[in-house]
């Protein structure tokens, strides 16, 4: 073993601690989380901001987290994982018109996680730094597997669902744990656009809602006819709903009525 002696007196911001535990151990660094990462935006009082010790780094990283009035501990309620949009905060869905008050009548607990930082594409994309991705994708699997643990979660009645990058998102988590959830929810999904539909083999057995206007200028709505396509010749039970003049965010952020049609999805649907 090799000793590193530091002179001392020796003082070191967090970043150059990093820095030297890099040089000292020869591993990578992880990646370098911004404040903004951090930030709320949702002031509701139903809505619990919290945080945990991301395992892989140490880092304190926050999730928000709505429970029912309704809900009695040891009595199992069904549980929405939610992801956000590029570059939003943590807790931006759980300010979505309607979303609350739609869950709290159909008794679900809702976690709404970060993804690591606010671009890290829930693993669905390479990011400039590949450890974001990763961690991306590990820390709404921390936030489910914490929420489990905390709450009586009814496990046929996990859902997962999210609005642009958070589609991409949804569509990648549910893939990659097809027997997690038993419904998912895309709005104005963004996948790659290399990614072959294909992959929608995984979750074959899933329920699947998709929300897209025609109008969408950020995420052109032909991808998501594609997916809806495959899901169509694999015989997939699935719901498309396309909005006419439709856009990229206010179909879902602030119309109740859509909304509502993604919570009542997962009132219908759950596992056999």
């Amino acid at each position: 073993m090799i000793l590193y002696r530091i002179p001392m007196p020796f003082s070191l911001s967090r970043l150059a601690w990093l820095a030297l535990a890099v040089l000292l151990s020869g591993t990578a660094a992880y990646a370098e989380r911004q404040p903004s990462d951090d930030e709320r935006f949702v002031d509701d009082p139903r809505v619990q901001h919290l945080s945990y010790t991301f395992p892989q780094t140490g880092e304190s990283i926050p999730y928000a987290l709505f429970v029912p009035e309704s809900y009695r501990e040891g009595v199992e309620a069904p549980f929405i994982v939610s992801l956000h949009g590029l570059g939003r905060g943590y807790d931006w869905l759980m300010g979505y018109n309607g979303f609350l008050d739609y869950a709290e009548a159909g008794g679900y607990i809702v976690a709404t996680p970060l993804g690591y930082t606010r671009r890290g594409w829930f693993g669905s994309r390479e990011t400039e730094d590949p450890t974001d991705a990763q961690y991306s994708e590990q820390d709404v699997m921390n936030v489910i597997a914490r929420v489990r643990t905390e709450f009586a979660v009814d496990d046929n009645r996990i859902y997962l669902w999210g609005h642009s990058m958070g589609g991409a998102g949804t569509y990648h988590i549910g893939i990659n744990n097809p027997d997690l959830f038993a419904g998912l929810a895309v709005a104005a999904p963004a996948p790659r656009r290399d990614l072959d539909p294909q992959a929608l083999e995984a979750i074959v057995d899933v329920p699947v809602l998709v929300i897209h206007g025609d109008d969408d200028q950020t995420v052109p709505v032909e991808q998501s006819r594609q997916w809806v396509a495959k899901m169509r010749e694999l015989g997939m039970q699935h719901i498309y709903i396309e909005i006419p003049g439709g856009d990229h965010s206010l179909i879902v952020s602030q119309n109740r009525e859509n909304m509502k049609k993604i919570v009542d999805f997962f009132n219908i649907v759950r596992k056999q």
